[in-house]
Parts: C-alpha cells; structure tokens; sequence
C-alpha cells in the first residue's frame, strides 16, 4: 500500500456552529437507500419496544445496516445524563429502568438471526451503578437465548471498579468503551467525560478479562491534528485496546458542534496502516466506519486472535 502524507491539521478552538443542511457533504459521505429487508427491522424494533443508537444517534448506517437485519441496540432508556456536544440522543432526567428489556433484547436478536449482538447504551449517571448490572443481565440473557457473540459498547462508568467488574461478570466476548476525540477536545465533544477515566476503564478491564477484546473508537473533524491522532492511538495500544474504529464526525443538528473538516478517504486509508503498526489487532478506518459499523466481522478477523 501506499502512503499518503498526512496533513498538519490545524487547531481551530471555538468556531462558529454550522447548519449542517447548509453544508454540502463531499461525494464520498453519500449513502445507499433502504434494501428490503429494512422494514423487517424497522418493525422488530418498534414491535418490541427497542431502542438503537441507529436511529436516537442519527447515525448514516442506519439504511445499509437495517438492510441487512442488524442493529446496535441502546439499552438503560433513550435519555442521557450527559450533554455531549457531538451525540444526538435525547438527554435530561431519565426514566426507570424497564425490568424486561434484557429479554425484549434477546428476542430481538434471535429474530433477527444475529450472531453478534452489539448492546451500547445512555449513561445513567443517576444509577448507583451507571447501569452496570442491567448490562449484566442484557447479555446473559442474549447469550443464553441464541448463543451469540456479545460485544458492549459502555459508557465510561467514572472508571468505577465495581460496576466494570459487574459488567465483565458477563464475559461479553468484546468491551467497546470510546475515547472519542482527542485528550485537548475532551471537555469541549464530552464535557462530563475525562480522557484519562476513559483510558483507566479500557485498562482495568483488560487487567482483570486479558482475554476479552477491548475497543475504542475516535471520530475525525473536529479539530484535531495528526499528532495528536498518533498520541492517541499509542494511548489506546498502551492500556491494551485490541480493536481500533476510526470515522467521520457528522454534525446531527445547528446545535450541535460543528464538522471542521471532512477527511478524505486516503487518509483514513493511511491513518488505519499506521495504527496497525502500532499492534491493533484490527483496525477499521473510513469516512463512515462508527463503533458497531460491521462490528461482526471485525469480530471474525480479529477478535478471536486475542
């Protein structure tokens, strides 16, 4: 392959917010229509009273995905404690937890005939446990009603030894938790989160489950700069992260944080081959890749190796 030189992005702090209607997307941020098999998966989810980040999060995968029957489904309620300034999901005072959503999760799965379920969630700072132990439970029960592989995308649970433990209790076969950005945009794309907690739960878990895969992800175009990409990464490898996603920031709405740049696919090309020579046992890297985006075949390539 290859190399294409990377740009010295530069650090843009506070710019004005943009329209994203008004922002016209490079030709390669074009997405295909719904395939046939979309309205299955749009009437399982409302048929059984789900939530996916597919849809609360705006996420562009949503038609290919939903066309494919498969989805990330968001557990813990559709509000967030959380005002991230790049997330769409709904966020305020959450309601109650719902006792039967782990077995609505695995009748979803089973129907949908997944062998990889990807179960991510809003944080519930108001949970004594963010939430853990309904993690827990989401899992045991998809693994016990179809057998499938078990990948959770997590909030960061302030690094909380206990509710990691709890959550691992489950031996889900992948730990997802995202960094997101980089440590200098931290209070500015999460603002209740901190660069160092997200690292310290990436670490403690692969301290007490060595054999679990653990995942994070970084999105692009918010002004960041190739260095501090590369700082990142070496970050990851050092707390032990197996599993790398890379993608484009897209901004949801005018309320939200601005897109800096659009990236172009070479250098998602190129950054992907440098984290692989960092050790990242896979590395997905496009303008479209999201944490969960073909997460099964990241899983089939790479996961079972670690």
């Amino acid at each position: 392959m290859s190399s294409v030189d990377l740009p010295t992005l530069p650090i843009i702090d506070a710019p004005p917010a943009v329209e994203p209607a008004k922002r016209r997307l490079p030709k390669w941020l074009k997405r295909p229509l719904p395939g046939k098999e979309f309205g299955f998966t749009d009437h399982l989810i409302a048929d059984l009273g789900l939530e996916t980040v597919c849809r609360e999060a705006h996420c562009p995968n949503r038609t290919e995905c939903w066309s494919r029957k498969t989805a990330t489904f968001m557990i813990l309620g559709r509000v967030c404690t959380r005002p991230c300034g790049f997330c769409a999901v709904e966020r305020g005072k959450p309601e109650p937890l719902a006792d039967d959503e782990p077995a609505r999760v695995a009748e979803a799965a089973e129907r949908l005939g997944l062998k990889h379920v990807v179960i991510t969630s809003v944080t519930r700072d108001d949970l004594p446990d963010g939430g853990a132990d309904h993690f827990r439970r989401c899992i045991l029960a998809v693994r016990e009603r179809t057998g499938a592989a078990v990948e959770v995308l997590t909030p960061d649970f302030d690094a909380d030894h206990d509710a990691l433990r709890t959550v691992m209790s489950a031996r889900p076969e992948v730990f997802n938790h995202n960094v997101e950005t980089i440590n200098r945009l931290q209070q500015r794309v999460r603002r209740k989160a901190a660069y160092e907690t997200s690292l310290e739960a990436l670490r403690f878990v692969k301290e007490i489950s060595p054999e679990t895969a653990t995942k994070s992800g970084i999105m692009l175009g918010l002004g960041e700069t190739t260095d501090e990409l590369l700082e990142t990464m070496a970050d990851l490898r050092a707390v032990g992260v197996d599993l790398l996603t890379i993608g484009q920031y897209l901004q949801p709405s005018a309320k939200h944080l601005p897109v800096e740049r659009f990236v172009p696919p070479e250098e998602f090309t190129e950054l992907g081959r440098l984290a692989e020579t960092m050790g990242f046992r896979h590395v997905a890297s496009g303008p479209f890749v999201r944490s969960s985006y073909h997460a099964d075949e990241a899983w089939e390539q790479a996961g079972q190796q670690v």
